[in-house]
Order: structure tokens, then C-alpha cells, then sequence
């Protein structure tokens, strides 16, 4: 799979499902640029879905108002660690993750977001 190049916006991630389970659609932000990826979800107290750092291998939550869940992400698009994050915190970079998904805590549990699962990202 070549290097993915991606750009500032918005588009749907899809999370699919086990089998026979579906996928689950989320609204989604793209983060691609450096100034876009610095600021990720700094200073918000919410987030409509999920924000798609890339190419990131970890993040910190120093000036966030609200704890995150943190998923790292393959060069195929497999979450590779899952985990939740309060406010304050840094996070260690893994050597396999090439992209970081974050969201409001808990939301990706809702979402089947986990270990193994695989994540597609539809470009608005």
C-alpha cells in the first residue's frame, strides 16, 4: 500500500462491524496538515464524531477540556491500541502507528472501535 497523503476536511469514518454486524458511520475531521494535527482537539469541549490525526504515532491531552479516547491506527487502517485519556496526559508514540483517531471518551466503544478492527475513511 503506498503512503497516503491526507488533506485538512471533513468526511465519514466507517468502522466495520464483526460479522454479519454492519459498519457504523461517524462524522470525521481530517487533521493532515501540521498546524491542523498542533491543534487536534486543543481547547474544545466536545467533538461532533471523531478527528483523524495523519500521519501521527501518539498525542497528548496538555490544554484539552475533556478526557479523549485515543486509537492507534497501521498503515492499513487497523487499530493497533485503544485507550482512554484524561485531560493532562502524554501519550507514548507505537512504533507501528502511522495515524491517531480521537474522540469524545466512551464513543468508541459505542462505535466497535477496538483491537483488530478495521477503519475506513470516506473523503467529503
Amino acid at each position: 500500500m503506498g503512503r497516503r497523503r491526507w488533506r485538512d476536511g471533513a468526511g465519514t469514518l466507517v468502522v466495520e462491524g464483526r460479522a454479519g454486524s454492519g459498519s457504523v458511520r461517524v462524522p470525521l475531521e481530517i487533521a493532515g496538515s501540521y498546524r491542523a494535527r498542533a491543534k487536534g482537539l486543543l481547547g474544545r469541549h466536545s467533538v461532533d464524531g471523531a478527528m483523524l490525526l495523519a500521519p501521527a504515532s501518539s498525542v497528548h491531552t496538555f490544554r484539552m477540556r475533556m478526557p479523549v479516547d485515543v486509537a492507534c491506527l497501521d498503515r492499513r487502517l487497523t487499530v493497533i491500541a485503544v485507550r482512554a485519556m484524561r485531560p493532562g496526559r502524554f501519550g507514548l508514540p507505537r512504533t507501528r502507528s502511522r495515524h491517531v483517531l480521537e474522540a469524545e471518551a466512551g464513543a468508541m466503544s459505542e462505535w466497535g472501535v477496538r483491537v483488530g478492527a478495521q477503519i475506513t475513511v470516506e473523503e467529503a
